[in-house]
């Protein structure tokens, strides 16, 4: 890991953490906060359960997917979440931001920027490779690995095949010339 990535991934990792503490905390302020949302999730679920829980299991991730960000274990799924839970976070706070005066419409704007920000961050950070090739690259060169080794094999199948041939032709007329002549 370098050493950008070593200071940068628990920088960006500690609001998110910080964040899902404060839910799991706080889950009734969750739950009055992200109502419509949990509402809806709650009913799509083909299980029972109540929003005080979903607020929970949002915190919690929160808060796993944060600090595996922040060691650098499962670093791209962590951040996909990250990113998904910061958008999810932006849409809200956006809705439910007090626009009434000039100063509440000041404080949604820069808490959108912050969210917005944030959530940037963690999709860089979900596509980054730190330095090694990505699923992609490695499944594209393992293919043409194979394709040029199935190749190099068919032509040493196909030289080989052609020299037996001409071995067992060579004995066929060599067996019928004996045949022959005796």
């Amino acid at each position: 890991m370098s050493f950008v990535r070593f200071l940068a991934r628990p920088m960006l990792a500690s609001s998110f953490v910080l964040a899902g503490v404060d839910k799991l905390r706080n889950a009734d302020d969750t739950v009055e906060q992200l109502s419509p949302l949990l509402r809806r999730a709650a009913e799509t679920l083909p299980f029972q359960t109540n929003e005080k829980v979903l607020a929970r299991v949002i915190g919690g991730t929160q808060v796993g997917a944060g600090v595996l960000f922040a060691v650098g274990k499962f670093a791209r799924l962590s951040a996909t979440l990250l990113a998904i839970i910061s958008a999810l976070n932006a849409f809200v706070e956006w809705r439910s931001a007090d626009i009434s005066s000039k100063e509440g419409r000041d404080a949604r704007r820069n808490q959108l920027l912050k969210n917005v920000t944030l959530t940037g961050g963690v999709l860089l950070a979900s596509v980054d490779t730190a330095g090694k090739p990505s699923l992609a690259w490695r499944a594209e060169h393992l293919a043409a690995d194979a394709r040029k080794t199935a190749s190099h094999l068919a032509a040493d199948a196909r030289k080989t095949t052609g020299k037996k041939l001409h071995k067992a032709d060579k004995a066929v007329r060599k067996a019928v010339d004996h045949a022959v002549g005796a």
